[in-house]
């Protein structure tokens, strides 16, 4: 089956007292990552999806999780999430040599983002 959930990213408004909070609650790995010059730290969970966390990127924007859903085409996808009533938060975007990411709202108001990985 397609289309599986890939990543869980925390985007949050204190990075320091997030990776505190959460490195004592559960048993995660965090590594911190090179991220194109913005702190980033990757959740290692083990067997499972894991995940990152950030500083939010846009101010005033309250701390939330946001789930990743592995796609063949970013551009297609969000095309296809448009004519099903979504809004499109963030188009297809290249993220480093990592993959592409694109973000939708969908026509209930929840936040999705979609995510390709890179052939390397």
């Amino acid at each position: 089956m397609g289309n599986l959930f890939v990543h869980v990213e925390l985007q949050t408004t204190d990075l320091k007292k997030a990776k505190a909070f959460y490195q004592k609650l559960f048993d995660w790995k965090l590594e911190d990552a090179d991220a194109g010059g913005m702190d980033y730290t990757m959740i290692h969970v083990g067997d499972g999806t894991g995940g990152g966390m950030m500083k939010c990127p846009m101010p005033g924007m309250p701390s939330h999780w946001l789930a990743y859903v592995l796609v063949d085409d970013v551009a297609a996808a969000l095309k296809k999430a448009k004519s099903l009533g979504a809004t499109i938060m963030m188009e297809s975007k290249d993220v480093m040599d990592y993959g592409t990411m694109g973000i939708f709202t969908d026509p209930t108001g929840a936040v999705l983002a979609l995510w390709k990985l890179k052939k390397k």
